[in-house]
């Protein structure tokens, strides 16, 4: 059985590629974008388990990747969990309206984030959590 596809869109280098491990050791295989474009081809293309899109990022931003993925019939019901900076209050209203699974503010606890990736790749336990 292969490993679950997790999207993750995010504009910043570094934590693109803290997601993408985290995805990793959770057991799904990460396919990376660094703008909202590329996301929402990315998310056509592979049609993934989860993605995990950054709010504020080049080209279209993570609202318009999930209100468009919410239009797409075969799409519409791919788990979204929208990630954005602590001081932007307002986005959580918004990505909720816009069909966002889950939200998380930046800077998250890797924790909550590990068992939000977990519960929508149908996993246990995240690896390395106490049972």
């Amino acid at each position: 059985m292969s490993a679950p596809v997790v999207v993750i869109a995010e504009d910043e280098p570094r934590l693109l590629a803290s997601l993408a491990f985290i995805v990793r050791r959770e057991g799904g295989t990460p396919v990376e974008a660094a703008d909202g474009d590329t996301a929402l081809a990315l998310i056509r293309a592979h049609r993934p388990a989860l993605a995990l899109l950054d709010v504020m990022m080049p080209g279209l931003d993570g609202l318009a990747v999930t209100r468009a993925v919410r239009a797409e019939a075969g799409l519409a019901a791919t788990p979204i969990i929208v990630i954005t900076a602590l001081g932007q209050a307002d986005h959580e209203r918004q990505a909720l309206e816009a069909g966002a699974t889950a939200y998380v503010r930046k800077p998250f606890a890797v924790a909550e984030l590990r068992a939000m990736i977990v519960a929508h790749l149908g996993g246990g336990a995240p690896v390395g959590a106490a049972g």
